[in-house]
């Protein structure tokens, strides 16, 4: 059984997290970390704190979900890694690569286990199309396109346009998924270079960000993220010498490829094969599916952008 400790009560881990955890038959939801005590009201039985330093000191506590604004994510995910806990982060890792970089060198030192919830690698279809694409269906990849784009949402989550809070717009917040899915495809980036700026909105943070990668065997993908579209847009290809693989859109079931078509739906909670991943690499030494070593390098891309 984990014991799970729950840092911040907001949309994601009401809607996904903590129900996540509730349903996985090894977790336990242990205690939360909330400056507002009557959001733990919802959890009866549950330990609440206001201070993290506090609950840490529980020794009860297995692991920990860090959903704090990505500000805090350093402090915070240290602070838990140091005093023995598992952490499983939410994304980005940290507000800058030195800073991400970091907090995987102190999993490291501290030799528990540091996962980003890049809940995508989990999805059937991704899943599938690295299997074709290593399979040869399109040939050899040279290209792939991911383009998010919707118009500025921020009603309750004010802190995602403060830039010392949140480290930047859409490219933090829907950017980075797109960067790690397709680092999950091909490797490790070896090349990056990019724009972010305001086309609509006037903000503290970009309201569009574009980014071109380049991955070894001159793989090259192009990520464009915006908030200022009341088109919603939510598309990913990947071209090859002999086709390209579709999976328009991102987060609905359809995978088409050359000589077929498959319907591969997500978790009804997508955030749930996340936690279940992360039980079975504590419990059971299973391999993460998004190690924080490897996490690190979507905030490696996203520092080239200016």
């Amino acid at each position: 059984m984990v014991n799970w400790l729950v840092v911040g009560i907001g949309d994601i881990t009401r809607q996904r997290v903590i129900p996540a955890i509730l349903a996985e038959e090894r977790s336990r939801l242990y205690g939360v970390v909330t400056r507002d005590r009557k959001k733990a009201e919802a959890y009866p039985g549950v330990r609440a704190w206001t201070s993290l330093d506090e609950a840490l000191q529980d020794d009860t506590i297995d692991a920990v979900y860090v959903a704090s604004p990505v500000a805090l994510h350093a402090p915070h995910a240290t602070a838990c890694l140091r005093a023995g806990k598992h952490v499983l982060c939410e994304k980005p890792v940290g507000m800058n690569y030195p800073e991400a970089r970091d907090m995987a060198a102190t999993a490291r030192e501290c030799r528990r286990l540091f996962g980003v919830a890049y809940y995508r690698r989990l999805y059937p279809k991704l899943m599938r199309a690295k299997q074709l694409i290593g399979a040869g269906a399109i040939g050899q990849p040279v290209l792939a396109e991911a383009n998010c784009h919707s118009w500025l949402e921020i009603a309750g989550r004010e802190w995602l346009v403060d830039p010392a809070m949140s480290g930047g717009g859409p490219l933090y917040d829907i950017g980075s998924h797109r960067i790690d899915a397709l680092n999950f495809l091909f490797g490790r980036p070896v090349k990056a270079v990019g724009m972010r700026s305001n086309a609509v909105h006037r903000l503290a943070v970009e309201d569009c960000a574009t980014v071109m990668i380049e991955y070894a065997g001159s793989v090259r993908g192009v990520v464009d993220v915006r908030w200022n579209s009341h088109v919603f847009r939510d598309q990913f290809r990947v071209i090859g010498t002999e086709g390209e693989i579709n999976l328009d859109p991102l987060n609905g079931p359809a995978l088409r490829y050359p000589g077929g078509e498959e319907q591969l739906p997500t978790h009804a909670n997508v955030h749930y094969p996340s936690v279940e991943n992360f039980v079975k690499a504590v419990l059971d030494s299973d391999p993460l599916a998004c190690p924080g070593e490897e996490a690190i390098w979507t905030d490696w891309v996203t520092a080239t952008l200016r």
